[in-house]
């Protein structure tokens, strides 16, 4: 080798700079295949139309169990409605004074088995006698002077309300002192 060749090969000028010597914008960037990149794009749109739609199949899904759930409360609250004139009678024939001890059983037996069914679909009856009047509650239809009784407190239930859960299903039909 002739000492021309050496001297090209080594001279500063032409020596690869290091990596210290080198700036970012010096870098040389590796050209990317258009044809890699355009499976690229197509892979992150793909990936974000599925989840995209797995986000929608959990949000129908909430919802699908919320108007499940909603159906069967409002199943079961039109159900106990139906119930309650029934309810009702059998609470009158209770009040009423009768002879028959036979008869007073049996209209005993068939309240204590209507309450048992209605407890059983979580129905329970709204406390309202003594209690402070709740408009939340109860149905005011009457209001008396009663020096015995504080403010506000039900001195009468006309009508028994009912709640399932804390949907009210039937406002207590009361009489509030003072």
């Amino acid at each position: 080798m002739s000492k021309e060749a050496k001297q090209k090969e080594t001279s500063p000028a032409e020596t690869p700079p290091t990596t210290e010597e080198t700036s970012p914008a010096e870098t040389p960037i590796p050209e990317v295949d258009p044809h890699l990149q355009a499976l690229e794009d197509q892979l992150a749109q793909l990936n974000d139309q599925h989840l995209r739609l797995l986000a929608e199949y959990d949000n129908y899904r909430k919802r699908t169990a919320r108007e499940k759930e909603s159906a069967w409360s409002d199943a079961k609250a039109h159900t106990v409605k139906a119930l309650l004139p029934v309810y009702d009678d059998l609470e009158r024939a209770l009040k009423q004074d009768t002879a028959d001890e036979a008869y007073r059983k049996g209209v005993e037996l068939t309240m204590a088995e209507l309450q048992k069914a209605l407890a059983g679909l979580g129905v329970e009856e709204i406390p309202a006698l003594g209690q402070s009047f709740d408009a939340n509650l109860h149905n005011a239809v009457m209001h008396v002077e009663d020096e015995a009784l504080g403010e506000n407190i039900v001195k009468e239930v006309y009508q028994a309300g009912f709640k399932l859960g804390e949907t009210v299903i039937r406002y207590a039909m009361v009489v509030v002192a003072n």
